[in-house]
């Protein structure tokens, strides 16, 4: 049996379509439905049914491909184990993260990685929008939120946190705020995400929290223009830990509330690395995993 054949047919069942598996494959559709059609010829039965509007399961599709996909990523790890060169991993690890997260995150480390794994190419993504992995070929994603759901595998990469921060020159003009409740009138810089944008949410040991709503004229939709926008002294702004570290120990940006928690939508948030739910997980994807589990784990100096 074509192994290939059954790889492109498993995508078709994991996508959901004809169409899709073919962007994923870069190929045209037409060659993905023939290679469908040339499956079902041989094994004699129907994988899917077809409409102008649904591709969907057969029962006997349903029942060989749940089969089959285990012997098939069997197949890709016997492959792997005996191709790899004195056993080191090898071939290409894609993957994506927010714009911020891929330069302030992952740039920083990724000299290392290469270093360590010189046979292993790394195919970066940078998005500000959650792209399909599957759909996509990518085989990891770095996703910053509350615990992740959906079909995905999720290991947390780091905790984080949020801090309301603002520069210098602008606490010299304006005055420092004393408490949270003060942002209400000022010029804020606002994230254009939901949650971001009208209300920002405090905490402190031994009281309860609330939420302050908070206005300005700036709203930006990236991480890093946000951040700049408060370097330049423009409002104070809402930002995760990992991407002002440096800012605050330089004193570029002064957190305003050091004994409160800040949040959005959620406190408990942190960045997750995801990859698809499948029982074999190539030798490449595991050592960057690891590899970014450690890097992140060890303390900042």
């Amino acid at each position: 049996m074509d192994t290939d054949a059954l790889k492109t047919v498993l995508l078709v069942r994991d996508l959901g379509s004809i169409a899709g598996a073919a962007r994923a494959l870069n190929v045209d559709a037409s060659n993905v439905s023939r290679t469908l059609a040339g499956l079902e010829r041989d094994l004699g039965l129907r994988l899917f049914q077809r409409s102008t509007r649904k591709l969907s399961l057969t029962e006997e599709g349903d029942r060989y491909l749940s089969r089959v996909a285990p012997l098939v990523e069997e197949m890709d790890a016997a492959r792997e184990e005996v191709t790899s060169k004195g056993g080191r991993p090898r071939g290409t690890v894609r993957l994506t993260a927010s714009v911020a997260f891929v330069q302030e995150g992952l740039m920083p480390v990724l000299p290392d990685f290469q270093d360590r794994f010189p046979e292993i190419t790394v195919e970066l993504f940078p998005s500000d929008s959650n792209l399909d992995l599957l759909a996509e070929g990518l085989d990891l994603a770095v996703r910053l939120a509350a615990a992740p759901k959906g079909d995905l595998i999720s290991t947390k990469l780091l905790q984080t946190r949020y801090r309301v921060v603002a520069a210098p020159d602008y606490l010299d003009r304006a005055g420092r705020p004393s408490q949270p409740e003060d942002l209400a009138g000022l010029n804020c810089l606002r994230f254009a995400l939901p949650g971001f944008r009208h209300s920002w949410r405090f905490r402190r040991q031994g009281s309860g929290l609330f939420t302050v709503e908070v206005s300005g004229k700036t709203v930006i939709s990236n991480a890093l223009a946000l951040r700049e926008a408060a370097r330049l002294g423009m409002g104070p702004a809402l930002l995760a830990d990992w991407l002002i570290a440096k800012d605050l120990e330089d004193g570029r940006l002064v957190d305003l509330f050091p004994d409160f928690d800040c949040a959005a939508a959620d406190f408990d948030t942190a960045a997750w690395i995801l990859y698809p739910s499948r029982a074999y997980l190539p030798q490449k994807v595991r050592v960057m995993i690891d590899f970014l589990k450690d890097e992140f784990r060890r303390p900042a100096v």
